[in-house]
């Protein structure tokens, strides 16, 4: 079982950026595609965005186009979300999740089946 961890969150103004990292424990973390999904109070967790086996194929919801980057070092063992321009909408809990490997769609939480403990995004003045 792949254990993840989220860090490099916090309060950062409108505007402003911030980049998560999620570093994953085992040796099949390069086999699988992962993704980050948020989620604020009151509201489901949402795809926000997620990245192949490789590194070579990404994908992104449509608020965060432009704005979001993510990315992957197998090496290291963690993936990444850049964020930028960041806004106080962005405010929510980011978690990283890696995909299960057959179930299709990135979109869904469903098909990720390890979760880290996720950390906190605030966009505020």
């Amino acid at each position: 079982q792949v254990q993840l961890v989220e860090s490099g969150g916090g309060l950062v103004q409108p505007g402003g950026s911030l980049r998560l990292s999620c570093s994953a424990s085992g040796r099949t973390f390069s086999s699988y595609a992962m993704g980050w999904f948020r989620q604020a109070p009151g509201k489901e967790r949402e795809f926000v965005a997620a990245i192949n086996w490789s590194g070579g194929s990404t994908y992104y919801a449509d608020f965060v186009k432009g704005r979001f980057t993510i990315s992957r070092d197998n090496a290291k063992n963690t993936v990444y979300l850049q964020m930028n321009s960041l806004k106080p909408e962005d405010t929510a809990v980011y978690y990283c999740a890696k995909h299960d490997g057959h179930s299709g769609s990135y979109y869904y939480p469903r098909n990720f089946n390890s979760w880290g403990q996720g950390t906190q995004v605030t966009v505020s003045s």
